[in-house]
């Protein structure tokens, strides 16, 4: 456990320094392709997802990637592995990962029956993450789980992406593909003559205009099989925002803050134009993908359809599409004997990002072997239990104002109806006597009940609110966990 806890604590250092500059959280481009319109509408009626990240790492049970990173960060630290404090050997020792890399347990349709009976309505997996590993069969490189070098490749379901995606779009998840923009595999990113420096390419792309097109061609590539021979994808979901356009007056002002800053001469975070081309990638997806949502991940612009805070939910409702990805378990990646988050926290954490118009993406990490933990599961069965009775004010609503009075969060159905969340003390077991919302008041005519259980409810308007009381079966027998939801139909906001 002390573990989890020392890993937890890294990630949240990491979130806190790296969580692209808040995501620019009040810089939000709108699409104006209809479809991609239409689109992140729906998107933004489904409101829960599964994120996973897997690839070889997990046999090491260590943050994704992040350990080939010369980085001064606790997350970057070699800690596995015979040759920790040899760079080069270790780079070899974690590339051989790959070899080992047999996950034999892998049942994608047990993940997504369970997906979808937690309430889950979309997926996004790694496809690859920034150590270049692909879990795609790519044929632009032999760095994946289908080449013959991998253990698991004479599995029938070697080309895990494919399988992935065909089990849940079986149980009608949307599909979205997590890739990685920077490539730490990739000659053309980080050029085996020279040692990497930092996250960033490990040469001048401006000066070796060459080198950098191949890797853009590869970049697009990569992005373009995933599209083309992958089923329907809803959503591309880029990671690794520091691969971007950077104008001369923005390095410039980073080079001053740092010679401003740093006395001891070592240049942190370096910034360098890296241009990949995104509106020609967008441009090309969108024409095998149709209405295809794009996430530039903390890339200010027309190509980040929607915002995406890492492990943390923003304090107010945002005027624009979001979504909260955020650790159920852990790590990002597999933990040992990972701690997950209990149902209470899920479920509360669900209804305040729901509440604040936003969706949630829950990170569940799969074991080497092909499994999720038994704590993932739990969790989902929670979910599962609580969305069934709830989730009508959960799906295809949107923010009210104000989001949240007291322990009440509130939406407002696209049926019109709007619903009054009531969070639970941890060991709150029974419903009180009353239940006063203090933010809104029916009409006259309105009809109030409890998901869960139909029957009108008395109330009677206050001040500014209404008082609903309990009936005294309800009250002793909740119809849920951890959050009950009055239903409210026909309201109007009070003066």
């Amino acid at each position: 456990m002390k573990r989890s806890l020392i890993y937890l604590t890294l990630i949240l250092i990491h979130v806190q320094l790296f969580s692209q500059d808040k995501h620019n959280e009040e810089k939000y481009y709108p699409e104006t392709d209809p479809a991609v319109i239409e689109k992140i509408d729906q998107w933004q009626d489904i409101k829960f997802g599964l994120l996973m990240h897997w690839g070889p790492y997990s046999q090491w049970g260590i943050v994704e990637s992040w350990s080939l990173c010369p980085e001064e960060y606790g997350w970057c630290e070699r800690k596995e592995g015979l040759n920790p404090n040899d760079y080069f050997k270790y780079l070899r020792e974690y590339e051989g990962l790959k070899n080992t890399f047999n996950p034999v347990k892998f049942d994608p349709d047990k993940w997504a029956r369970a997906a979808k009976d937690a309430g889950m309505k979309y997926v996004v997996f790694t496809t690859k993450h920034h150590d270049g590993f692909c879990m795609f069969d790519s044929k632009y490189t032999d760095y994946k789980i289908t080449d013959p070098g991998c253990k698991f490749s004479v599995n029938k379901k070697s080309n895990i992406t494919e399988e992935i995606f065909k089990s849940f779009r079986k149980e009608g998840l949307w599909t979205g593909v997590y890739f990685s923009k920077p490539d730490w595999h990739s000659p053309y990113y980080w050029d085996p003559y020279y040692p990497p420096r930092d996250r960033n390419v490990n040469y001048e792309p401006e000066e070796n205009p060459e080198k950098w097109n191949k890797f853009t061609d590869f970049t697009h590539n990569q992005i373009l099989e995933l599209l083309t021979d992958y089923g329907n994808i809803d959503i591309l979901w880029l990671d690794g925002g520091w691969v971007r356009i950077q104008t001369k007056d923005e390095i410039k002002k980073w080079y001053t803050d740092q010679l401003k800053n740093n006395t001891n001469g070592y240049l942190k975070h370096r910034i360098i134009n890296q241009d990949i081309k995104m509106d020609d990638l967008v441009k090309k997806a969108r024409e095998v993908q149709p209405g295809l949502i794009v996430v530039d991940r903390a890339v200010p612009g027309k190509n980040q359809n929607y915002l995406t805070p890492e492990n943390r939910v923003p304090e107010k409702p945002l005027p624009f599409p979001w979504e909260s990805c955020i650790i159920s378990g852990g790590g990002w990646s597999h933990t040992k004997d990972a701690k997950y988050m209990s149902g209470y926290k899920g479920i509360q954490l669900l209804v305040d990002i729901v509440a604040k118009g936003g969706n949630l993406l829950l990170n569940i990490a799969p074991t080497p072997d092909g499994e999720w933990q038994a704590g993932a599961y739990k969790l989902l069965e929670e979910y599962g239990r609580w969305i069934k009775v709830n989730g009508e004010g959960i799906y295809n609503s949107r923010p009210v104002t104000p989001a949240k009075v007291d322990n009440i969060c509130i939406t407002r159905g696209k049926n019109g109806n709007t619903y009054f969340f009531y969070l639970c003390d941890e060991n709150e077991l029974e419903m009180p006597d009353k239940i006063t919302i203090r933010s809104q008041q029916p009409t006259d005519n309105a009809i109030v009940t409890i998901l869960g259980y139909n029957k009108p409810l008395k109330w009677k308007l206050t001040d500014n609110g209404f008082t609903i009381t309990i009936p005294e079966s309800v009250k002793k027998n909740p119809p849920s966990d951890y959050v009950w939801t009055v239903k409210v139909s026909e309201t109007k906001q009070s003066e």
